[in-house]
């Protein structure tokens, strides 16, 4: 072996070293997300309610993918009753904050589990966030993270007590808000292949695909998926509420990146 050889294997190694390095330090930094959670997870003071949901929302693994931590700025929006943002005010603990949203049909319909959340106890980190889907006052460039879990469908429903909305025009005023690296998730049920949006209106379903293709067009790119959430014994041709299927649905995970 000449004396170039080696200079250029010695560079080769050099780099896989440094590669191996970056990978070995992402695999870390997840499973310490994942524990920073877990920890969450495991405080006294939870409420029941959300006890018994920790069974069947993995999560850990879901807000995992967000990478937030002490300090971070999160929008939880659609919060409804406040799960996941009482578990990220923990985590974002004690100077980071998440803004709970919802719109005033979903504080009518999740009255009884924000009363419960908030009345006599403290919510530590968390700021409640009522405002309408035209404009959702988050800011500009200013959230480490955002996530909607289980209404993204939302945004194609419409009926007397739900207002149409401007899909493309909400998912903007995500994009906006988010810092360039900040993170946008979303769970959802899942639909048939192909049905687009359609099933949104009676199923409270969405493809996946169409879901996919649809906020990538808003300028978010696509970073990862998770399994945690699917049931395969899910047909997807159940309405959500269906008692047969109501808290068993197949779910997809979807996380974005702003550039």
């Amino acid at each position: 072996m000449d004396k170039g050889e080696r200079a250029m294997k010695s560079t080769l190694y050099a780099r896989l070293g440094a590669l191996l390095l970056v990978v070995s330090a992402a695999a870390v930094s997840a499973a310490d997300e994942k524990g920073v959670v877990e920890a969450a997870m495991a405080a006294q003071d939870r409420l029941a309610a959300d006890l018994e949901r920790d069974g069947r929302e993995h999560p850990a693994t879901i807000l995992a993918l967000l990478n937030i931590g002490p300090g971070s700025r999160v929008a939880d929006i659609f919060a409804g009753g406040g799960y996941y943002s009482e578990l990220i005010g923990r985590v974002v603990a004690p100077d980071g904050v998440v803004l709970m949203h919802n719109n005033k049909p979903y504080v009518e319909f999740a009255a009884k589990g924000i009363a419960e959340r908030f009345e006599g106890r403290e919510v530590v980190s968390v700021v409640r966030h009522d405002r309408e889907p035209d404009d959702l006052d988050l800011g500009e460039n200013i959230l480490d993270a955002a996530m909607i879990v289980m209404s993204y469908h939302d945004l194609f429903y419409v009926d007397d007590s739900w207002p149409a909305i401007d899909a493309d025009q909400f998912i903007d005023q995500i994009a906006a808000a988010l810092k360039s690296g900040g993170r946008f998730l979303i769970v959802d049920h899942v639909a048939a292949a192909g049905s687009g949006n359609a099933a949104a209106q009676d199923l409270h379903r969405i493809d996946p695909a169409f879901a996919r293709q649809h906020i990538e067009s808003r300028g978010l790119r696509y970073i990862a998926g998770s399994d945690a959430l699917r049931r395969p014994e899910d047909d997807h041709t159940l309405f959500v509420f269906d008692p047969e299927i109501r808290g068993k649905t197949d779910r997809f995970v979807q996380v974005y990146e702003k550039p």
